[in-house]
C-alpha cells in the first residue's frame, strides 16, 4: 500500500509537479513525516512510541522520548535532496564544525581582522607623550618658583651707574648659619658668630662674546659710599670711610653690599645671588658628592680642612671646609678664592651630568635643596636663574673666563685693587668685549 498522495511515489522514480517534475498537476499534501527518535527510522503506516497499540519497538524508559532527528529514511525534507540543516549542524548558512572564515560546508562566517593602524597609534602615542612632558613642564616651573626666597629689593641701591651690554650677576656665599643646629655648627667647623658675613664674592658677566666670572676678595679695601638703609630707609651721608668688603655687606645687608660693589667699580649689577653655610652643603649632598683633583694636601682647624693630594669625592661637610679654607695657605684670601671657583666648576659639572637631570630621583632633591637655600632679588626670574648657572657651566668648563680681581698691593692687611687693570676690566664687561686683562 502507497501512502503518499497521488502523483507520489515513495521512491524517487514516480511522477512529482513542481521543479524538475513532468507531472502536470500540482501535487497534494504531504502526509508528515515521521520522527524517528533515536532508532531506526519507522516504516510509513506505523505508529510512533507511546501510542495504545502501536506495533514496533518499546518506548524508551519511563516513557521519555529521545531527541527526534527530522528525516524521511536518513533524507532531508522532500526527495529532491534539500535540507534543512538541522541534520548538519550547519543553521542559517554556517558551516558545521565552525572553521574558518568559510569553512567546509561552504557557509559565510566572521572575515579577517583588519590589520592596525598604526599611523593612527603613533600619532596618538605622540599627543600623550607631549601632553604629559607640557605638564609635567608646567608643574615643575610653578614649583620651582614658589621656592625661591626673592628677599632682596635692589629699588633701594640709589645712585646707580647705567647698565651697560649684558647681564651681571652678584653671587655671594654667605656664612649664615641660619637653620643649623648646635650638632650641626659642630660638624660643619662654622662657629656660633652672630650675624651674617660674607665668605666669598663672585661677579658672574653674561654676555654675547663670552661669559667671565671674576672673584671679589673679602679682604678687598673699598670705600663705603653713601648709601639708604635697607630696613630703616635712613640715608646715611658718605664719609671717605675704607674698610673690608664684607664688612658692607655686616653693616646693612645685601643693598649695602651691591651699592659698594657699583661705586667702586663702576659696573651695574643686575641681580643678586646668595647661598649660606647649610644650604650649600645640602647641594652637594643632594647631588651624592663632587668628584675633583686637589693639587696638594692641606689641613686647616678653623675651616675642618683634611686633605690628601688627588683625586677625590667630597661631601657636603668636605666641600665646605675646602672652599672656607684660608688659613692653610700664604695668599690666603687668592687661594681661597681660587679654591671656590675651582669646586664651582666641579659642582656645576656634576649637577649638569645625565645622571641627575634625566633621573627625577637625583633631579628634584637637588634642585629643592638649591632653591631652598637661595636668596635672590625681587625680579631674579627662573630663566635668569638657569642663564646664571648654564654661564657658571661654561666658564669653569673653558668656554669662558675665570679670574681673580686685579690688585696692586695691600694696605693694613687689606688688598688694594689695580685701579688700571679694574676701569679696563669693567670697559671691556660693560662693553660686553672679550676680557684682555688678567687677574692675580
Amino acid at each position: 500500500m502507497n501512502d503518499w498522495p497521488e502523483g507520489r511515489s515513495d521512491d524517487n522514480g514516480g511522477p512529482r509537479y513542481g521543479r524538475g517534475s513532468a507531472g502536470a498537476q500540482p501535487e497534494g499534501p504531504r502526509v508528515m513525516r515521521q520522527v524517528r527518535r533515536g532508532g531506526p527510522a519507522v516504516p510509513p503506516g506505523q505508529r510512533g512510541y507511546g501510542r495504545p497499540g502501536a506495533p514496533g519497538p518499546a518506548a524508551p524508559p519511563y516513557g521519555v522520548p529521545q531527541q527526534p532527528s527530522y528525516t524521511d529514511g536518513g533524507e532531508g525534507y522532500g526527495d529532491d535532496g534539500y535540507d534543512s540543516g538541522y541534520n548538519t549542524g550547519q543553521v542559517y548558512g554556517r558551516p558545521a564544525g565552525g572553521g574558518g572564515p568559510a569553512g567546509p560546508g561552504g557557509g559565510p562566517g566572521r572575515g579577517p581582522r583588519p590589520a592596525p593602524n598604526w599611523r593612527r597609534r603613533i600619532k596618538w602615542t605622540a599627543i600623550t607623550l607631549v601632553t604629559v612632558v607640557v605638564v609635567t613642564s608646567v608643574s615643575t616651573y610653578f614649583w620651582a618658583d614658589s621656592k625661591l626666597h626673592r628677599d632682596v629689593d635692589l629699588s633701594k641701591v640709589i645712585d646707580r651707574p647705567a647698565a651697560g651690554e649684558g647681564t651681571n650677576y652678584l653671587i655671594v656665599g654667605s656664612d649664615s648659619r641660619d637653620g643649623l643646629s648646635d650638632a650641626d655648627k659642630k660638624k660643619l667647623h662654622t662657629g656660633s658668630a652672630e650675624g651674617k658675613r660674607t665668605d666669598s664674592m663672585m661677579i658672574l658677566h653674561v654676555g654675547d662674546n663670552g661669559d667671565t666670572l671674576v672673584s671679589l676678595p673679602r679682604d678687598s679695601n673699598v670705600e663705603i659710599p653713601a648709601y639708604k638703609g635697607a630696613e630703616s630707609g635712613k640715608e646715611y651721608p658718605a664719609t671717605g670711610r675704607h674698610t673690608k668688603l664684607n664688612a658692607a655687606y655686616a653693616e646693612d645687608g645685601p643693598t649695602l653690599l651691591v651699592r659698594t660693589v657699583e661705586y667702586n667699580t663702576g659696573l651695574h649689577i643686575d641681580h643678586y645671588v646668595e647661598i649660606g653655610f647649610a644650604g650649600f652643603a645640602n647641594i652637594v649632598d643632594a647631588v651624592g658628592g663632587v668628584e675633583m683633583t686637589i693639587d696638594q694636601p692641606f689641613k686647616d682647624k678653623w675651616s675642618g680642612a683634611d686633605f690628601k693630594a688627588g683625586k677625590q669625592k667630597l661631601n657636603g661637610e668636605q666641600a665646605l671646609a675646602f672652599v672656607r679654607t684660608r688659613h692653610a695657605f700664604a695668599a690666603s684670601d687668592l687661594q681661597r678664592t681660587k679654591n671656590q671657583q675651582k669646586f664651582l666648576s666641579a659642582l656645576a659639572h656634576e649637577v649638569a651630568t645625565p645622571s641627575t637631570v634625566l633621573n627625577p630621583f637625583a633631579f628634584y632633591p637637588t634642585m629643592s635643596a638649591g632653591l631652598d637655600s637661595l636668596i635672590v632679588d625681587k625680579d631674579m626670574s627662573l630663566w635668569d636663574l638657569a642663564s646664571m648657572f648654564w654661564a657658571m657651566k661654561g666658564v669653569s668648563g673653558g668656554d669662558g673666563t675665570s679670574m681673580n680681581m686685579p690688585v696692586s698691593g695691600t694696605t693694613g692687611g687689606n688688598l688694594v685693587w689695580d685701579k688700571a687693570k679694574v676701569k679696563t676690566l669693567v670697559d671691556e664687561l660693560k662693553n660686553d668685549q672679550k676680557v684682555t686683562v688678567s687677574g692675580n
